[in-house]
């Protein structure tokens, strides 16, 4: 029901989610889940405080890890970081999002700017920027990319998919995505800083241009469509089929639009997108793990964060 991420007006939007998809979503999506399941919880909850729990090692502000739709509430961790720190003059908020998007950057730092507002007026709200082309990042996807590298005909990086009209609602100039020739290279500096498709191409070529991958041994797609609406293209879902048909015999599939595994990556790609590739010709699927709390990304994090409150 998230205006930012079904972005109808409201009576359609209750309509689509109360008709279309709780019905039979939530059956389809408790399967998938249980695939992934760990034995501590759920893989995104799991790794992302593993990741809190190395980044307070590293810094000595209080550091709290909240989920925008479910446990541990996002609001109810302010809340209690406040509580617990009644000294704070101002909270960072740090989206696990390198690619800016109107439904996850955007529209999670909305929700908890006016939730800050109303709530706690008095202490500073700051915000992580997006970060798909600093350094350091690229330098944490390319390390944890490296140890891939020895064995593979090509490499698929898989992006989440986003409708064409989130693309064309945030371009500030209204007039340049998806409506001019090549609007990702074209486009200008002030249409690229919200657009989810030129970033995603630009983590792209400055990974590939880092590990030094050849231009004809990668490509990109975008995963996880809804709905009959234009979505970007190409799908990873056929992007799959048609390289094993074209021969590739092994395949990596890196995702680097999330920064933690979830069912996104854990099921969508590494067991069905890997079932989709060996189901038409390709013999080898190797799915490279998210970031998670890898060492490299820790310190790149801890560094932005550093930068932000000092």
């Amino acid at each position: 029901m998230d205006a930012n991420v079904l972005d109808v007006p409201f009576l359609l939007r209750a309509f689509i989610v109360y008709v279309f998809i709780l019905p039979f979503r939530p059956r389809k999506s408790a399967e998938a889940y249980k695939s992934i399941w760990l034995d501590n919880g759920s893989p995104l909850v799991v790794y992302t405080e593993d990741l809190t729990r190395k980044l307070k090692t590293k810094l000595n502000n209080p550091i709290k890890t909240g989920m925008r739709y479910q446990d541990p509430s996002l609001l109810g961790e302010i809340d209690t970081m406040i509580k617990e720190n009644p000294e704070l003059d101002s909270i960072l908020l740090c989206p696990m999002f390198p690619h800016n998007a109107m439904s996850t950057n955007e529209g999670l730092i909305g929700y908890t700017q006016t939730y800050m507002n109303k709530k706690h007026p008095k202490v500073q709200f700051k915000t992580l920027a997006p970060f798909y082309k600093e350094p350091d990042y690229i330098d944490a996807l390319h390390q944890s990319l490296l140890p891939y590298l020895n064995d593979y005909d090509h490499i698929l990086f898989s992006y989440h998919g986003l409708p064409v009209r989130h693309l064309k609602k945030t371009d500030p100039s209204k007039a340049t995505c998806y409506q001019i020739d090549n609007c990702c290279k074209n486009g200008s500096p002030e249409v690229h800083a919200k657009c989810y498709k030129a970033q995603t191409l630009k983590t792209t070529e400055l990974l590939a241009e880092k590990a030094k991958i050849p231009s004809d041994k990668y490509s990109i797609a975008y995963q996880s469509r809804l709905g009959k609406d234009e979505w970007i293209r190409p799908a990873t879902d056929t992007t799959l089929e048609d390289l094993a048909k074209q021969g590739v015999k092994k395949l990596l599939v890196i995702c680097p639009a999330f920064v933690t595994d979830c069912l996104e990556t854990l099921e969508e790609i590494a067991i069905e997108g890997k079932e989709t590739f060996l189901e038409h010709g390709g013999e080898t699927f190797t799915y490279v793990p998210c970031l998670n709390s890898n060492d490299d990304w820790v310190e790149f994090l801890a560094k932005e964060i550093q930068k932000k409150v000092s």
